[in-house]
This record gives C-alpha cells, structure tokens and sequence, in this order.
C-alpha cells in the first residue's frame, strides 16, 4: 500500500500539470494562471470583459501593412493590470476549416503558418491587442477574430478586411463552361487572381458589371450579375440583380469562373516594339526589356486603378489577345470602359503587340 502511494504522490505534478496549446502552457488553477491573483468567476461578478473592434469594414492594397484594430476593457474599471491571453484567427466563408494567426500571452507570442513572420501585436496603448499585417497577399482578405481570455472570462470581435481589387470573368483556351470548382481555383491563380466572394461580385455588379454567363465563386455557388435584363439572361421579366444557381457539385459540374484581381504594386505596360509578334516572340521581348508577360489579373488592376488606356491589341501570359480602354473613344471598341478581348488566336500563326509587367 505505502508503495501504491509513493507511485500516485509521483504521479500528481504530471496529472495536475499545465495544458500545453500552439506552443503555450495554460494554467487551470483556480485562480486562472496561479499567480494568486483570483481569477476565478467570484472575481468577476459584476465586472463585464468587453472587446471593442471596427463595426466598418477596412480596405487596404495587396502588398500593404495593415493594423487590425482590437481594445478591451472592463465596465467597471479596474484598477490593476492583469494578465490575459490574445488570440486572433481568420474565419473562413466556403467551409474550410479556420486559420490560426497569432496567440500572445504576456511578451510572449506565435503565429502560423502563412502568417509567420508576418503578423505581431501592437500594444501601443494600454489594453490594446490589435493585429499588424506586413505585405498583405490576395488571399489575406476575410473576416478576422479576436479574442481576448481572462481567466474564465472570454470576449471576442470581429473585423472584417477587403483588398481593393477588380472582379473579372474569366473563360479557358477551350471556351465556355469548362471549369469544375478546382479548375476555376487554378485557372484564377494563374492570372495573378483567386475566385471572387460573392461581396466581392455583389460590389463589381454594383460598380455595373455585366455578364451574362454563370461563373464559380469562392464559396462553390454559380452566379452571374445583370445589370440590364434580356432575353438570353434570365428574361426581360426578372429585375436586375446577381443572379444564382446555388451550390453546385464541385467536380462534376462545370462553368466559368470569376476572378478577383487586387491592386499592383508593378506596372503594366504595352511594350514599344518595330513589329508584331507571335505568343512566343511576345514573351521573349518582354523578358529582353526586364519584365514578363503580363497576366489577364495585372492587366484588369492596371486598367482599373492605374487607367490603363490603349487600343492596341496584344499578347496576354494565357494566350489571349486584350487591351485596356479606360477612355472610351471611337475605334476602340464599345462606348464602355473595359479590358476588351480578341479570344485565344492560334498563338504562332497570328502575330500582335505585346503586354508586359515590371516589378517595382
């Protein structure tokens, strides 16, 4: 018996001992972190944790920092300090499963995977936890949770961040309706672009986009957005509007896609050159002037936030042939700005001008 009992007193520290969490112990002491503060819930009768953030949505530019801003407080005041824990992690919108971004406690901080890094606390005022991110990427917008724990008491907000871009709709070499979800995804991703939210398309649709074929969104819905009713398009009967045919089968259905392209930090350009050029000439002088190609997602953020304006048609990096019209004008296509199209020419056998893009 005297033995069984040294076994279990040995045994104690390890039962009794700290959680461990991404990286941090976590006290479950009754006093929340055993540092005898009283952190359990007869402390808090009365005193309510809030966690205020920005009901307004931010809007910033890829490659930009951005601070998110989260301050709590306690109603009523309290008069020390005391020690918390931060959280923040970005809710997702099309099921996946939810990033974590960054847990603090005290000096003390981790962040995670494509934020690593990139992201830390700013504590420039007392009881603020807000959230820095440097060189912001496409897929950085969404909707962000910050959570603040004391104790037993755990409040949260959110905020929500838009990268200013340009939503676009986007057909493959092979024509219409030829995506399933994945492809979409890929085909995006290759112009320098991810799949649109639907906010994002309710926005562009807004702003007068006008599309009459279905595409995929992020969250796997097919929609289309119609600012002038027609036949062709739902009919003359139904009003304008983003119009949807819900969630469909991610791999077996298939349709066009609709891509959301963010602001450039480079620049777009049509490249001065003594003759017209195959595809792959094209690509070849855009790397001899110290630039590449330029992708349909460049050249839509060039054409909406730079104003990019030329009539003439060139090269695109998918084989396309484009060009952007900021001023509509005569002999320059329809009396709407826009990124017109020529298609996807046989790339050897028609030669034109050339698009290119250069860091900055």
């Amino acid at each position: 018996m005297s033995l069984l009992f040294l076994v279990l007193l040995l045994l104690l520290p390890c039962t009794s001992g700290l959680p461990f969490y991404n990286g941090f112990y976590y006290s479950n002491s009754p006093d929340g972190w055993g540092l005898g503060h009283g952190h359990g819930e007869g402390l808090f009768n009365g005193v309510k944790l809030v966690v205020e953030t920005p009901e307004e949505t931010l809007f910033t530019y890829r490659g930009a920092n951005v601070t998110l801003p989260c301050h709590y407080h306690y109603e009523p005041a309290l008069a020390s300090p005391r020690p918390i824990r931060i959280k923040w992690w970005k809710l997702s919108d099309n099921g996946a499963p939810e990033q974590d971004v960054l847990v603090a406690i005290g000096p003390r901080h981790r962040s995670f995977g494509v934020y690593q890094g990139r992201v830390h606390l700013r504590q420039g005022r007392e009881r603020e936890v807000s959230l820095e991110i440097r060189d912001l990427r496409l897929e950085d917008y969404g909707r962000y949770r910050c959570e603040v724990i004391d104790g037993l008491e755990d409040e949260s907000g959110l905020v929500e961040l838009e990268l200013r871009g340009v939503v676009f709709p986007y057909q493959p070499p092979q024509g219409r309706y030829q995506l399933n979800f994945h492809e979409a995804q890929q085909a995006c991703e290759e112009q320098d672009a991810v799949l649109a939210s639907f906010e994002q398309l309710f926005r562009a649709w807004e702003e007068g986009l006008d599309w009459c074929n279905a595409g995929w969104l992020q969250d796997g819905s097919v929609q289309y957005p119609i600012t002038l009713p027609r036949q062709p398009c739902g009919g003359l009967g139904l009003a304008p509007g983003v119009r949807s045919y819900g969630l469909q089968h991610r791999r077996l259905h298939r349709y066009d896609a609709f891509c959301f392209a963010a602001a450039l930090k480079g620049q777009v350009y049509y490249l001065e050159h003594p003759e017209k050029l195959t595809l792959t000439e094209a690509k070849a002088a855009c790397q001899e002037d110290g630039a590449q190609i330029a992708k349909v997602g460049q050249l839509f953020a060039a054409w909406k936030f730079w104003g990019l304006d030329r009539c003439d048609a060139g090269w695109l990096a998918d084989g396309s042939i484009r060009y952007p019209v900021a001023q509509p004008r005569l002999n320059c296509g329809p009396p709407e700005p826009g990124v017109r199209s020529f298609g996807f020419p046989h790339p050897q056998s028609h030669k034109f001008g050339v698009y290119c893009y250069r860091q900055r």
